[in-house]
């Protein structure tokens, strides 16, 4: 079973090379990484050449990347999706890295005939603090009718079978910050696909994403949460949403 990896760039220079030594290091050999570099002007482009070869002497490894303009992250990640081919497809930030060495063979020994997509736990930590923790998203208490408060399946964490793409569309380019939410919450709440959480922490992410700069990014993320939730029928109002973090505080300590 191959497993597409796909990376959105943009000036990441800086992150890219643990993103993609993380990759490198996964024990599951079939993985093909596709990296979507929005026309950086920093470097990163030559990072990416030079990791060309590293990826040829993987078993069954294969690494395609391009650089050219486009309309913003989840139009990056659409791009990737139709450039790959794996069976499962999985999304990794440029700042982001696997926690551990196993976690895509993990994630493949997930996938029996009757599940649709996985899932499981990552933690944050501060760009000048890598070792240290400082926020754990814990997804055992996933349910789907926590996505009326806007509480869904970290991202990172989510690997979906690519039949389930081709069926119900991949990303919806005119979401900025919610976009993730919107995907997971189609296929779980529209689709009713089947899900598997597994119990380890896949990712480490490093703060500053897209919905978590600043509070203004903050309200923005609300916003397109709720005209989510709206367009698929997912019945919710401010209040609900509001209640998203408490949610996850109550979710780290069980």
């Amino acid at each position: 079973m191959k497993v597409s990896i796909i990376t959105a760039t943009y000036n990441s220079r800086e992150t890219v090379d643990r993103t993609i030594e993380s990759v490198l290091l996964q024990s599951y050999p079939d993985i093909e990484y596709c990296v979507i570099d929005g026309n950086s002007t920093d470097g990163t482009v030559d990072k990416l050449r030079q990791y060309e070869n590293r990826f040829e002497r993987r078993p069954h490894g294969k690494f395609h990347w391009i650089s050219e303009p486009d309309n913003g992250i989840y139009d990056a990640m659409n791009k990737g999706i139709e450039r790959s081919t794996g069976d499962i497809v999985g999304l990794l930030n440029s700042d982001d890295w696997f926690t551990t060495n196993d976690v895509v063979e993990k994630i493949v020994k997930a996938f029996t005939d009757d599940i649709d997509a996985v899932y499981g736990d990552i933690h944050t930590v501060q760009k000048e603090t890598p070792d240290v923790c400082s926020y754990r998203c814990n997804s055992r208490i996933f349910r789907p009718y926590l996505l009326k408060f806007g509480w869904a399946p970290p991202h990172p964490s989510f690997y979906v079978r690519r039949s389930i793409i081709k069926a119900y569309g991949a990303y919806d380019p005119t979401y900025k910050i919610a976009g993730d939410f919107e995907l997971i919450a189609r296929y779980i709440h529209r689709h009713h696909i089947h899900t598997k959480y597994i119990p380890m922490d896949f990712v480490t992410m490093t703060t500053g994403g897209a919905s978590t700069k600043d509070a203004q990014a903050y309200k923005d993320g609300i916003r397109e949460v709720s005209q989510a939730c709206k367009e698929l029928g997912i019945h919710t109002n401010g209040l609900k949403l509001s209640m998203k973090r408490f949610i996850s505080m109550v979710a780290n300590r069980i």
